[in-house]
């Protein structure tokens, strides 16, 4: 019986021992005149060619001034967010996501139920193309903390000198019936 167990036991070790041996995934040959790099080094960031670096991203963050109410709806707070885009175009979808969302329970988003159809920037005139359903309408004092948050939160970056609001591709007198646009708002 003890000479079964040593059997077993001597015939897992080899199997252990073997199978670490062999060509090991992920392992790329060397291509000819690079110099592989000893165990615990790296080669100096130099590639190959072959795809050993990460892929690069293109997204630029910054930090930019948002705009909530307190929670009785009282008064405009200015809060921050952290934005993350692409270029340009992707910067006001990204500042409008901040409108919809704050982690601060005294900061309420006025934004939150209102959908980003589209936004264009054009000769200093940034177009917000906004999609409001019933759920989202706030009264006459909620929907003019809004329009004030909105234009606070977009006046900030220099290269937008007006703002126009439109509704599902038209453009409106009232966003949500209580207070009258300007057509286009200025600074």
């Amino acid at each position: 019986m003890n000479k079964r167990i040593w059997s077993i036991a001597l015939l897992s070790a080899i199997m252990l021992v073997s199978a670490g041996c062999g060509q090991k995934p992920g392992a790329a040959p060397e291509t000819p005149g690079q110099i592989a790099p000893a165990p615990g080094e790296s080669n100096g960031g130099t590639s190959n060619g072959a795809g050993n670096e990460a892929p690069e991203t293109d997204m630029l963050t910054e930090n930019i001034a948002v705009y909530y109410t307190d929670p009785e709806m009282m008064e405009l707070i200015e809060g921050s967010a952290a934005i993350t885009y692409k270029d340009a175009d992707d910067k006001y979808d990204a500042a409008f996501k901040a409108l919809q969302q704050s982690d601060d329970p005294n900061q309420i988003p006025l934004w939150e139920k209102v959908e980003l159809n589209s936004s264009k920037l054009e000769d200093g005139n940034l177009t917000l193309d906004l999609t409001i359903p019933a759920e989202a309408n706030l009264g006459a004092g909620g929907e003019l903390f809004a329009v004030d948050a909105i234009k606070n939160t977009f006046f900030q970056f220099e290269e937008v000198t007006s703002l126009q609001l439109t509704v599902d591709g038209e453009q409106v007198e009232s966003l949500m019936g209580h207070v009258e646009l300007e057509n286009p708002m200025t600074r």
